[in-house]
């Protein structure tokens, strides 16, 4: 029997219960294959901020680092959104993906043909959705410096500082090329050359990594036009990568194609080291306690976690599978239209593993 280390960071708000959900069906996925697992869990975010007075310890740093791998529910809250506070739960999350030094996030979109319905964009426009969007994670305004916030003659005064080095734009690149050759071979990369002075030496470095890997087309297009594209044409894309802001919004944006927020998935991958899983949506205080999460983001960023760090790919190709058969049968969660509670839609799934 093999044994891999997973830590677990369920965070705030929803966040434990769709992490519970993802651990019960990891371990239904992965029993066939003789791996177990052996789990260690910290408080990250809001809920660390309480207890510790920091977004994250150095303890739980140290058990990512020395994990297989990491799954994350959310983090935030109203609780704690004060933007004058010296400690924000986004700390914790940002510095943890700077520690593990995961550089690429994965987050792949696809329409499930059962959920069209649930997308606001007429059925059209969703016939052959299957893009991966791939975000820088470590660079740009989120961790530029300097940044800061004074009081000046004429009022408050901010700074934020959008910051790149070449090799951080080439190494994304070229997981995004690597990544276009086992799909249907194209690249979009989205910047604001226009403007930006870091999304030109971004389109020049995308360009070099191009010509490593002549069976990929490569297209530039500004942040604006993709956000536009991802609702008129949203099948015209394969491989998108774009800087760690851009990436933010627009990834966000590309879950309306699917149907909700609550069904995509995230892997932040670095060059080694243990990988991050987390589910896009947020903590979502507004329903946390009441049992009604949608879970399927969070199972099938387990699902990414298998194959991706864990080296299961039998194991993970079982929950999407079982995902997607349940999703095909109707089983749906009250934010799609449904009525299944977070408990109810994780037993559909681990029976339909059987």
């Amino acid at each position: 029997m093999t044994m891999k280390q997973i830590v677990l960071l369920p965070g705030d708000g929803v966040g434990p219960e769709v992490t519970a959900a993802a651990v019960l069906v990891l371990e239904k996925a992965a029993a066939p294959e003789g791996v177990e697992f052996s789990y260690r869990e910290h408080a990250v975010g809001g809920c660390a901020i309480d207890r510790f007075g920091a977004a994250i310890t150095e303890e739980a740093l140290a058990d990512c680092k020395a994990a297989d791998a990491v799954l994350l529910g959310a983090v935030g809250g109203p609780k704690w959104d004060d933007p004058t506070a010296p400690v924000r739960p986004e700390q914790g999350l940002l510095r943890l993906r700077k520690e593990l030094g995961v550089f690429a996030n994965l987050r792949p979109v696809k329409v499930h043909p059962r959920l069209v319905g649930a997308s606001p964009l007429r059925p059209e426009k969703l016939n052959g959705v299957d893009m991966v969007v791939v975000r820088e994670l470590t660079g740009g305004l989120y961790f530029g410096q300097p940044k800061g916030r004074e009081v000046r003659e004429q009022g408050h005064w901010a700074v934020d500082t959008m910051e790149y080095h070449e090799y951080e734009i080439r190494r994304i690149a070229e997981m995004a090329f690597r990544l276009a050759q086992g799909r249907r071979g194209r690249v979009t990369s989205v910047d604001k050359a226009n403007v930006l002075e870091t999304s030109r030496l971004w389109r020049q470095t995308v360009v070099d990594v191009q010509r490593g890997f002549p069976d990929v087309t490569l297209e530039h297009m500004l942040v604006d036009t993709a956000a536009m594209r991802l609702v008129t044409t949203p099948a015209s894309f394969d491989v998108m990568v774009t800087e760690n802001m851009f990436g933010d919004i627009l990834t966000d944006e590309a879950s309306v194609l699917v149907g909700s927020m609550g069904l995509l998935p995230s892997a932040s991958l670095g060059a080694g080291g243990p990988g991050l899983y987390e589910p896009i949506h947020g903590s979502a205080p507004d329903i946390a306690g009441k049992g009604i999460a949608n879970p399927v983001g969070t199972i099938l960023s387990a699902a990414l976690m298998l194959r991706h760090s864990l080296d299961l790919p039998a194991a993970a190709q079982r929950i999407e599978t079982a995902v997607s058969n349940a999703l095909d049968a109707g089983n749906l969660t009250m934010d799609l239209g449904g009525s299944l509670s977070t408990k109810a839609m994780t037993a559909v799934i681990l029976s339909h593993m059987e």
